[in-house]
């Protein structure tokens, strides 16, 4: 799995590519918890490189949601259809990650911070 930062709307992140599954899931979590210190307002992880993804990666995305709750900081997961949307679908957890189709959807949704 690759990671890359990224940004949308003035709000920080992580692209993923490739696989998501045991060995890259904590790296998810390590990025999150170093942009609560460094950076304020929503995270957005962009899954649209993902090809895969096992339900260690699922956990990975709901830790980071509970990261950023506990900071008052909104999650922002893009993740268009196909087999990784499938796999959150499948799981039950879509609703409550509530992933956008596309980039440009999920930055409409963002509200820049003053």
């Amino acid at each position: 799995m690759e990671l890359q930062p990224t940004t949308l709307a003035g709000a920080r992140g992580i692209a993923l590519r490739g696989e998501l599954h045991l060995t890259g899931a904590p790296r998810i979590e390590e990025h999150v918890q170093s942009a609560l210190v460094n950076s304020c307002g929503a995270f957005v992880l962009d899954l649209s490189e993902l090809a895969f993804m096992d339900s260690s990666g699922v956990n990975a995305l709901l830790r980071a949601r509970a990261l950023l709750a506990r900071e008052q900081r909104a999650l922002v997961v893009i993740c268009p259809p196909g087999p990784v949307r499938r796999v959150l679908e499948l799981i039950g957890v879509a609703d409550m990650l509530a992933p956008f189709s596309s980039r440009e959807e999920a930055a409409a949704a963002l509200v820049p911070i003053d």
